[in-house]
């Protein structure tokens, strides 16, 4: 007998609404199955296999996080199949900055009311994503909570784990005064800093559909634009020759998250005019009136990550980084002068 509640649809959850939802997603998530995914959708829990070959001392790696309230501009522009992207992008370039790689991922979805077409293509986002990074969407859950969120409306998180053999773990050891720091660029704010964009936007009774001339498009598109996924050109370069460090540059900026990947005793010394800093910006700076430290200390400026490396070893890193599509460049070196980070 097929599963249905008069009682619980009276109360505002429509059973029937989440299985159609599964059924929707089920060919989004079928593109991301690697060698390792043996579980089906529907299952109690998402299986993974090991394939540990090659891999002498195996740990595994693991990231959580969400999208935050750049789930505003989805809302609003009634877009969402893109910020699963966010999702994935925000758990396995955390996972990546410690030298593994992500296997597979889960993601949890709670919204006020079901519509099965918008779910399927909130986890269109999150496959495209998996598919980015590699990993396998294994498994999720879909929670309608009527009361709770409105039904126009909902969160969005996820979580990852990765596996990285133990001699092979970034862990800073070797940084030294006058290695060099690559970046990485950015594909925009990624998922960071909503709360500040939307009070200088005024998000929620601007015209985000305005085509502006230095953006290249219309502001909606920019600030939605996906955070940019790292594993596959980083995972190149693992290969390829000794990273010393990683900074997934995220909420805080520049001087919160490079100082996490360098030893206690080491700075950063950034060239500001180095730095390819995405018109975006430049539009937040001036129509919010924020200054240049708030500025680098709230979004990533252009850089989505930072990769410490030998200066003998920089060419190459950024020949395999390019190679492998990032239009990689250097932004500074590491000092031994003084804690954190100086732009200058």
């Amino acid at each position: 007998m097929e599963s249905f509640s008069k009682s619980y649809k009276d109360a505002g959850v429509d059973i029937t609404a989440g299985y159609k939802a599964v059924e929707l997603m089920k060919r989004h998530i079928a593109k991301t199955v690697t060698s390792g995914a043996v579980s089906s959708v529907g299952g109690f829990g998402g299986l993974f296999e090991l394939d540990l070959t090659g891999i002498e001392r195996p740990v595994l790696v693991s990231g959580t996080d969400g999208v935050g309230t750049k789930l505003k501009l989805a809302f609003l522009m009634d877009k969402h199949d893109t910020i699963g992207i966010d999702c994935v992008a925000m758990c396995v370039n955390d996972i990546i900055c410690s030298g593994a790689k992500p296997l597979f991922f889960l993601d949890y979805i709670a919204t006020g009311k079901i519509f099965p077409e918008k779910i399927a293509a909130i986890v269109s986002g999150v496959a495209d994503g998996c598919v980015q990074s590699g990993a396998a969407l294994i498994g999720g859950e879909t929670a309608e909570m009527p009361g709770f969120y409105s039904e126009d409306e909902y969160d969005i998180a996820g979580f990852s784990v990765g596996v990285a053999d133990k001699s092979k773990i970034l862990d800073n050891s070797s940084v030294k005064s006058g290695d060099v720091i690559i970046a990485l660029p950015s594909s925009g704010a990624h998922s960071n800093g909503f709360s500040l964009i939307r009070r200088v936007f005024n998000i929620e009774s601007a015209d985000l559909s305005l085509y502006v001339g230095e953006l290249g498009c219309t502001i909606g598109e920019t600030l939605l634009e996906p955070t940019r996924i790292y594993v596959k050109p980083m995972t190149a370069l693992f290969d390829a020759l000794t990273v010393k460090a990683v900074s997934h540059i995220t909420g805080g900026g520049f001087y919160e998250n490079i100082p996490r990947s360098l030893p206690e005793s080491f700075g950063a010394k950034i060239e500001k005019s180095a730095i390819r800093v995405p018109p975006i910006f430049d539009l937040i700076a001036k129509t919010g009136k924020i200054d240049e430290r708030d500025m680098f200390n709230t979004f990533n400026m252009g850089v989505g990550m930072s990769v410490v490396t030998s200066r003998d070893d920089a060419d190459k890193a950024l020949e395999i980084l390019r190679a492998n599509g990032e239009d990689a460049y250097i932004i500074g070196e590491v000092s031994a002068r003084g804690k954190g980070v100086v732009i200058c």
